[in-house]
């Protein structure tokens, strides 16, 4: 998500609208949490670099955690805390493995298509 400048608008406004986020984030309405061990916490924001959590929901997270939209596994991913950022702690990604859409082969696949094809000359 871009992010925009509001330095142009009123202070009202920009309150207004920094309200407006913030209980935005706190609705646990999403589809998207982090899973730690046996705990489940509300994602507020997610993006390809990391996530963020509203710090009065959930402690500070570090290590191996699993994102889900609703029961789907998105990934496991390594976490660090980068900082705090207003009410949510913000989380970057070490290292983050897709979910498989399929379970691992344990043998090869034999293709029954001819590899190669020869010319009649």
């Amino acid at each position: 998500m871009a992010q925009i400048d509001e330095h142009f608008l009123p202070r009202d406004v920009r309150e207004g609208l920094a309200n407006a986020r913030a209980r935005d984030r706190k609705k646990t309405g999403g589809r998207l949490r982090v899973h730690v061990g046996d705990d489940w916490y509300p994602i507020t924001s997610y993006d390809d670099t990391g996530f963020e959590v509203a710090l009065d929901i959930a402690p500070k997270l570090r290590g191996l955690v699993e994102i889900h939209e609703g029961p789907n596994l998105l990934r496991s991913v390594l976490i660090v805390a980068i900082e705090p950022e207003g009410d949510v702690m913000r989380y970057a990604f070490k290292r983050a493995t897709a979910a498989r859409t399929s379970a691992p082969l344990d043998y090869e696949r034999v293709s029954e298509q001819p590899t190669a094809y020869l010319s009649a000359v």
